[in-house]
């Protein structure tokens, strides 16, 4: 989905070139990243319908054929060891990240909607009217609190799996099963060997017969108690250990913290990105439901846009970075220091940014390259009464 709206803020661009006073007076195009979906709408799928019809096609065709189907890593249920390294970077990354946004976000301050839930970092608040939600005032006009580093930085949660290739979570067993980090659970399914969250890692393929699955390490029956039938410290005797370099949460030198935070920042969405190519993710077309492997749960807990004609369960498609790790857009304040709030009729001016890569940026942390558009750096926001004499 990210990539996605940045496609579309692409073309806006791509458009307003012919008429280059249009990009800054008529249409904002900060507008577009805070566009939410309707709950009518479903979220835009990453493969074509075209595509997913042909390789459904291609299976029942695969299925009529009794012959062994090779398999891949990690479709036959082994590891992609070239992605190993990876998963182990984008797990340290996250949990100094952590560290990072705890330490700038102690002297910063952080105000969240409590109507909409729109953040905004910085003091004073802005004054942009664009609070439209059920409950609302009728002047659009945001209800301000203080926040946290929950509305800086969600967490999208998922169904920790045992076996990553076998049968999915039942609707009598979400109960039993524990819920962590969809990136943690990401990580773990790549390589990542945590005690507290047992995983099955496999020595031998599986194979694929007439669309059939043998598992020629199949130890446990499909009921079984894993406090019993399974030693969750089995699997870890030749364990590496990760070193992780965690920041001081202390540390007197803000800016630092905020250039070392942006940069793992960088290397948590680009590591994330590279692992969802391989393992994948599915997520809710209606709702914000994320599961980390190959199929999605059956837990019938969506309330979602006619979630009634599908009797609760979810409507499972590939996800997204986005949908992964949600990106919390705010308005970009230029100057930090300044005691005047960003104001509703200038609001085509502002630019926008992760709230994350806000916080940093507003810490003196440089942003990059790739939020450079979404800033609006070359565009000099007028004052109140020079606003009639902007084409």
């Amino acid at each position: 989905m990210f990539r996605r709206r940045i496609q579309k803020f692409a073309a806006n661009l791509t458009n307003s070139s012919k008429h280059p006073f249009l990009w800054y007076s008529t249409r904002s195009s900060s507008a577009v990243l805070f566009q939410k979906l309707k709950k009518s709408e479903r979220k835009p799928l990453v493969t074509s319908i075209n595509e997913l019809k042909r390789a459904a096609r291609l299976r029942a065709k695969a299925k009529q054929n009794v012959e062994e189907n090779s398999l891949q890593p990690p479709a036959n249920g082994l590891l992609v060891k070239g992605l190993v390294p990876i998963a182990h970077e984008v797990y340290a990354a996250r949990s100094e990240l952590f560290s990072c946004i705890s330490t700038v976000i102690k002297r910063s301050i952080v105000h969240c909607c409590r109507v909409c839930g729109e953040v905004h970092i910085g003091h004073p608040p802005h004054k942009i009217r664009t609070c439209n939600v059920a409950g609302s005032a009728p002047n659009k006009e945001h209800t301000w609190e203080i926040g946290g580093i929950q509305h800086v930085f969600p967490t999208v949660e998922s169904f920790h799996l045992y076996d990553r290739i076998g049968r999915a979570v039942s609707h009598n067993e979400q109960l039993q099963v524990d819920r962590i980090p969809a990136v943690v659970e990401l990580c773990i399914q790549a390589g990542v060997d945590i005690p507290e969250y047992p995983t099955r890692r496999r020595t031998f393929p599986i194979y694929n017969v007439a669309g059939r699955t043998i598992d020629f390490e199949k130890r446990f029956p499909k009921k079984f108690i894993l406090e019993k039938g399974i030693n969750s410290y089995g699997f870890w005797n030749d364990k590496k250990t990760v070193c992780v370099d965690t920041l001081s949460k202390n540390s007197d030198d803000l800016k630092v913290t905020a250039i070392q935070g942006m940069e793992l920042w960088d290397k948590m969405i680009s590591g994330t990105e590279k692992l969802m190519k391989t393992y994948g993710v599915q997520t809710c077309g209606y709702c914000s439901e994320v599961q980390v492997g190959p199929k999605g749960h059956r837990a019938r807990n969506c309330q979602a846009y006619k979630h009634q004609m599908r009797d609760g369960q979810h409507a499972w498609q590939e996800a997204t970075v986005d949908d992964l790790m949600p990106l919390v857009y705010v308005w970009h304040v230029q100057d930090v220091h300044s005691s005047e709030p960003l104001l509703n009729n200038l609001k085509r001016y502002y630019g926008v940014l992760p709230a994350v890569v806000e916080l940093f940026a507003q810490a003196g942390a440089n942003v990059g390259e790739r939020y450079t558009s979404f800033m609006k750096k070359d565009v000099v926001v007028p004052e109140l009464d020079e606003i009639n004499l902007v084409v």
